[in-house]
């Protein structure tokens, strides 16, 4: 079966991690779930946006999630996808070259890609946007068109995919966006 690499950190958004991680485990696929500078064990600390009527999510503390491999140690030949959690932790681990490096890599071998919500600007840092249709928070489409990218305006629940690329604007959407990251793995469920 599949094996997929999730890269996440403190104050990822708790739904668009725990559900991805648990969805794609139970249909058997692999996940590995790192952080920059933290290793196997060591925990990372989500939050919990909802959207409550006011102009933007609100936000709560989350769960702990123990991280299950070490960021550092990484054998990037060994999966066949990459799924980028939303959150905060987005904004800072853009920042980061390896990260970014990571996704690169990714991108250029055209394996699944799967970004929700500001997990988007880790691909808009990375540069791998140029050219591709593509959804996210809509606070982020600023950062999406100005790095060439073409914005989709969709519902919450929904997804876009473009080739390997396969994004959505929210948690709501975590059903379209993984289904859509299984099939682009090749995976068929009945």
């Amino acid at each position: 079966m599949a094996e997929v690499l999730m890269i996440a950190g403190d104050f990822t958004e708790d739904y668009e991690l725990m559900v991805p991680f648990q969805t794609l485990s139970v249909v058997g696929i692999g996940v590995d779930v790192v952080c920059p500078r933290k290793r196997s064990g060591d925990s990372i600390i989500t939050a919990i946006h909802d959207f409550e009527g006011f102009q933007t999510y609100t936000e709560k503390p989350g769960h702990k999630f123990t991280l299950n491999a070490s960021f550092d140690t990484l054998a990037l030949e060994k999966y066949q996808g990459l799924f980028l959690t939303g959150g905060r932790s987005s904004e800072y681990l853009r920042l980061d070259k390896e990260v970014l490096n990571t996704v690169r890599w990714f991108m250029a071998k055209n394996l699944p890609v799967a970004a929700i919500c500001h997990g988007v600007q880790i691909l808009t840092a990375a540069d791998v946007v140029r050219g591709r249709k593509l959804t996210a928070y809509p606070a982020v489409r600023p950062e999406v068109t100005s790095c060439g990218g073409s914005y989709v305006e969709v519902k919450f629940d929904e997804s876009v995919m473009d080739g390997n690329l396969i994004t959505a604007p929210a948690w709501p959407g975590n059903v379209a966006i993984l289904r859509d990251f299984i099939s682009a793995l090749g995976i068929k469920i009945d």
